[in-house]
């Protein structure tokens, strides 16, 4: 059984609701159909119910009719979720008349949805940029307990077994903080290592990654590296973390064995953090195009709830997936909390 077959199964065995706000997008209502067809997750589809059922037939699909249907500008708990927008925002200069228009907005009422306890997550962005998405979910869902900022990891299905998890990698941040301090380094660090867990199943080996190993070059962007490992070891204590690594020592044993001998990380991360937004999403982006890997994400990371954000050049398959990831972030998400 390959990861994401895994993936799929322990959906399947703990299904959790997760909301599509751009339920008339083709390829979003195409993946919903499939998604209730093999029992993954219970759908929820904002959308206009007429115009959703038109296309379902339209496409040939199904399977829809079994999904929720949630028409954002008439449904029975439109005022509740005003009020609760009201209350969360109110310090922020929310107002009942502005609450009632963005009630009205598929993706607030998505998130509102979530906070509400009538939804476990939201998978969004076939039609929406990052920002759009990532709004409402930091106003109204925000950051999990002990968590200082969200960033974006990849599962990274590389064509060189000999590396990190039999080929298997997880990088971060590739998608959402551009620079990140210290203590938002660890904590990407800290909530990478928790995706390796639950999404990957592999028990995170992370490397914190500079143009540094070990103090070889002499920088602020060094120190911030150092300083970053120093504070998610504080946060987990039981991580197995070594920074500052450059790429080398941190894949390949014998370079790892020369540039930080004694190191448990150096030549056996398979989970890697990069030092900014900028350097992550080059990293991935190369890794995919002329290394030939695959780079399922980004997965969303450090919510107190899953919100996904999907690529607008998204196919079906892609959307399947990330619905499929999120119940487990859902899933693992709740175990927590026990």
């Amino acid at each position: 059984m390959d990861l994401m077959q895994g993936i799929i199964a322990r959906a399947k065995a703990n299904k959790q609701r997760i909301v599509l706000p751009e339920g008339t997008e083709e390829r979003t209502l195409k993946a919903a159909d499939r998604l209730l067809a093999d029992g993954v997750a219970d759908i929820v589809l904002i959308g206009n119910p007429d115009e959703i059922g038109k296309l379902a037939t339209e496409w040939g699909l199904s399977h829809i009719a079994e999904a929720k249907i949630v028409d954002p500008k008439n449904h029975e708990k439109k005022a509740a979720y005003a009020d609760l927008l009201v209350q969360l925002r109110q310090k922020k200069g929310m107002t009942p008349e502005k609450a009632a228009v963005l009630v009205e907005d598929p993706l607030y009422l998505g998130c509102l949805m979530i906070k509400a306890g009538d939804a476990d997550g939201e998978i969004a962005g076939a039609q929406n940029t990052t920002g759009n998405v990532l709004r409402p979910a930091l106003q109204i869902i925000k950051t999990a307990p002990g968590m200082s900022c969200v960033s974006g990891a990849f599962l990274m299905f590389t064509q060189t077994p000999q590396y990190g998890e039999n080929g298997l990698f997880v990088f971060a941040d590739c998608a959402v903080m551009p620079n990140p301090n210290a203590q938002e380094l660890a904590s990407i660090a800290v909530a990478t290592a928790e995706t390796a867990r639950t999404i990957a199943d592999i028990e995170p080996r992370v490397a914190m990654l500079s143009f540094s190993t070990k103090g070889s070059a002499s920088h602020e962007m060094v120190d911030k590296v150092v300083e970053a490992t120093r504070l998610a070891k504080e946060m987990e204590p039981d991580l197995k973390i070594d920074g500052e690594l450059q790429a080398d020592a941190a894949l390949v044993e014998k370079v790892g064995a020369q540039k930080a001998p004694g190191s448990e990380i150096a030549g056996k991360a398979n989970v890697l953090v990069f030092p900014t937004l900028e350097v992550g999403n080059i990293a991935y982006k190369l890794v995919q195009r002329l290394g030939g890997a695959e780079a399922i994400g980004p997965i969303l990371q450090g919510m107190a709830a899953p919100v996904n954000d999907l690529s607008r050049g998204c196919s079906v398959d892609d959307v399947y997936k990330m619905v499929a990831i999120a119940c487990n972030q859902s899933i693992a998400l709740k175990a927590h909390r026990k």
